[in-house]
C-alpha cells in the first residue's frame, strides 16, 4: 500500500507484521497477553506505527458498547494540584484509548450536577476527587463505575477509594517541628468539611497529644489568601503565649499565613514557623520558601484512571495509599 493514499486498515496491519486480523485486533485493544507472543505483539506494534494506523475508534465503541470516555470531578480549579490529577489520569487513560473529560463541579464539595444531558449514557466511568459519593448520585446514578481519591474507604459506598498518606504526611510535619523543640501550636485550618481535613486535624491533636508539655490551638480559614491571613493574624494576636510553629492545611493557607505573621512584624522562622501542604509551585515563589508535604498530584491520577480500568475489566485495584514526604525549607526553624 502507497504511504498516504488511503488510510490504512488493520488488514494493512496484519499483512505488514504477517499476522491475523484477529491477532491485531488483541495487541492494539491491549488483550493480548496469554493469547499471543510478546515478539508477536512488538511486530504489530511497530507496523502500526511505521503504517500511521489508528484503530477506529466509533466503530470499537459501537461493538463494545462504550464510549472510552471518563469523567474527571473536582471540588475547583482553584491550585495546579488538581492540574496534576488529569495530567496523571489523561496519560493512563490515553494509553488504553480512553478519554478523560475534566469537570470542576459548580457545587464545590457538595452535590455534583450532571453536566450532560445523561451523564450515564456518555461515560464509562467517573473518578471523583476530594468529594464524597453521595454528592456525586445525579451523576452517577447507580450505573457506572466510580473510583473516589483523596475520599473516605468507609464512606464510599462501594465504589473503589485511592489515596495520598496524608496521615503520615501530617504526622511528619509534627515530628520535624517537636524535634526543632516547638512546643505551642496553632493549626490553620481549611473551613471545609472534608474528610481529607479531618484527617489532617485528627493525626496532627493525635500526635502532639503524645508529647509532654504541648499545646494546640485550631484557627478555621478558607482556602484563600485573604481569608488566611485574616484568620492568622487573629490567631496570632490572642491572648496568652503567641503559638512559635503555625501548621497550614495547605500551601495558599501558608502563604496567607505569611501575611500575617509579617503585619504583626514577626520574622519566619525566627519568631514562627510556618508549614504547609501539596507542595505548589507556590510554595518556593515566597520568601523563605515554604517546608511542606509533597504529593505527587500525576501519581495520583495515574493510580485513580488505573484504578478504574482496573474495575471496568472486574479485577480488584491496586490497594495501598501512596506515600507522602516532608521537604523542608526556610521557613522552620528552632524556636527562639
Amino acid at each position: 500500500m502507497a504511504r498516504g493514499s488511503t488510510r490504512p486498515t488493520s488488514r494493512d496491519v496484519a499483512q505488514a507484521a504477517g499476522v491475523s486480523q484477529a491477532a491485531v485486533s488483541l495487541v492494539l485493544g491491549d488483550k493480548w497477553r496469554g493469547r499471543v507472543s510478546e515478539a508477536t505483539a512488538q511486530r504489530v506494534r511497530e507496523a502500526a506505527r511505521d503504517l500511521g494506523y489508528r484503530p477506529n475508534l466509533a466503530a470499537r465503541n459501537l461493538r463494545l458498547g462504550r464510549t472510552r470516555t471518563v469523567l474527571l470531578v473536582v471540588p475547583a480549579l482553584t491550585t495546579e494540584f488538581f492540574a496534576g490529577v488529569y495530567t496523571g489520569a489523561a496519560r493512563v487513560a490515553a494509553a488504553h484509548g480512553f478519554g478523560v473529560v475534566l469537570y470542576p463541579s459548580p457545587e464545590g464539595i457538595g452535590p455534583a450536577r450532571d453536566p450532560f444531558a445523561s451523564a450515564q449514557a456518555a461515560l464509562d466511568g467517573v473518578i471523583a476527587s476530594s468529594m464524597a459519593a453521595d454528592a456525586l448520585s445525579a451523576i452517577r446514578g447507580d450505573q457506572l463505575p466510580l473510583v473516589m481519591l483523596d475520599s473516605d474507604p468507609e464512606g464510599s459506598l462501594g465504589a473503589a477509594t485511592v489515596n495520598l498518606d496524608i496521615a503520615d504526611g501530617v504526622r511528619q510535619v509534627a515530628e520535624h517541628l517537636l524535634a526543632l523543640g516547638h512546643r505551642r501550636f496553632l493549626h490553620l485550618a481549611a473551613d471545609i468539611p472534608s474528610w481529607t481535613f479531618e484527617v489532617r486535624a485528627r493525626e496532627l491533636a493525635a500526635r502532639l497529644a503524645t508529647a509532654p508539655g504541648t499545646s494546640l490551638r485550631t484557627a478555621h480559614a478558607p482556602i484563600s489568601f485573604e481569608g488566611a491571613r485574616a484568620a492568622a493574624e487573629s490567631a496570632l494576636s490572642a491572648p496568652g503565649p503567641r503559638p512559635t510553629a503555625l501548621i497550614c492545611d495547605d500551601d495558599k493557607l501558608a502563604a496567607g499565613a505569611y501575611k500575617a505573621a509579617r503585619r504583626l512584624g514577626l520574622r519566619i522562622p525566627d519568631d514562627l514557623s510556618i508549614t504547609g501542604l501539596d507542595d505548589l509551585a507556590l510554595a518556593t515563589a515566597i520568601d523563605p520558601e515554604l517546608t511542606t508535604v509533597h504529593l505527587d498530584a500525576e501519581l495520583f491520577g495515574e493510580r485513580g484512571m488505573r484504578a478504574l480500568l482496573a474495575v471496568l475489566e472486574g479485577r480488584p485495584p491496586e490497594g495501598g495509599d501512596i506515600p507522602v514526604h516532608l521537604v523542608v525549607r526556610g521557613s522552620t526553624g528552632p524556636p527562639r
